[in-house]
């Protein structure tokens, strides 16, 4: 039933909207209309594929947006399913992700190293570790339409993903496979400086060195209150603009992008 839903919608190819967007939003109806259940399995890539014409990785960004905002989960061996809702709205609602797509852009990243390594007296403070635990390093380029714009380097601990692979990285969302594991960010707290950048972190965003930027460090925490992830990102200011609406009650923030 969900296959047949899913897979008998059209893609709109003279439209302004990217094809990985309206997939998203293809999947996106087929689950909140209850037409896609819960656990049931999407169709595969290939199916995906056939049935839009566009190509594995179109397919693929679309299933890793929807990975981040917790709408599906992908099971390595068996596919992609429909996650339950009830985890989705404990999801932390901050993925870079869905703030690019939602502003009509495509959204990329470029591995530049991963490595797992003991934690040094700085990290094992930030993130309260014990003195023989070791972590999880991986640096990305991130890519908005193409052009570099954020250099991120990620902290996590070995022990809530064993047998990590920098191909699991490359390949998946790295919150899906925490989410398949279990690990759902509750909170998070994070920081924005004024810096320039340096020789190497300018050679790596394309852009002169002592280009400004915003310093962002991200701490964030799971269900059992401990803190799984720090993040240090560079990000390029003469390319993003940061936004914040106050009103009565809330307070939206965005990273715009030029």
């Amino acid at each position: 039933m969900e296959k047949r839903s899913i897979l008998s919608e059209k893609l709109l190819l003279d439209s302004e909207v990217p094809l990985y967007s309206q997939l998203i939003g293809i999947i996106k109806r087929a689950i909140t209309s209850g037409a896609a259940e819960v656990g049931s399995l999407l169709p595969s890539e290939t199916e995906l594929c056939a049935a839009f014409g566009v190509s594995r990785n179109t397919v693929r960004q679309a299933i890793g947006v929807l990975e981040e905002d917790g709408f599906v989960v992908r099971k390595r061996g068996k596919g992609t399913f429909v996650a339950d809702p009830a985890m989705r709205r404990k999801h932390v609602e901050y993925s870079f992700t869905t703030e690019i797509s939602q502003q009509g852009k495509t959204l990329s990243s470029t591995m530049v190293d991963f490595c797992v390594m003991p934690a040094d007296p700085r990290l094992r403070e930030i993130m309260s570790l014990n003195a023989d635990e070791r972590v999880y390093r991986f640096t990305r380029v991130r890519n908005v339409d193409g052009r570099a714009l954020i250099l991120e380097t990620s902290y996590y601990p070995e022990s809530i993903y064993p047998n990590l692979t920098r191909e699991m990285v490359e390949t998946h969302s790295f919150y899906s496979l925490l989410y398949h594991v279990g690990v759902v960010p509750v909170s998070a707290r994070d920081t924005y400086e004024a810096v320039t950048l340096s020789e190497r972190q300018a050679r790596l965003l394309e852009c002169p060195a002592g280009v400004p930027a915003f310093l962002h460090q991200r701490r964030t925490t799971g269900e059992n209150g401990h803190v799984y992830e720090y993040t240090r990102s560079y990000m390029r200011a003469d390319r993003m603009k940061l936004s914040v609406h106050f009103q009565k009650g809330a307070t939206e923030f965005a990273r715009l992008v030029d």
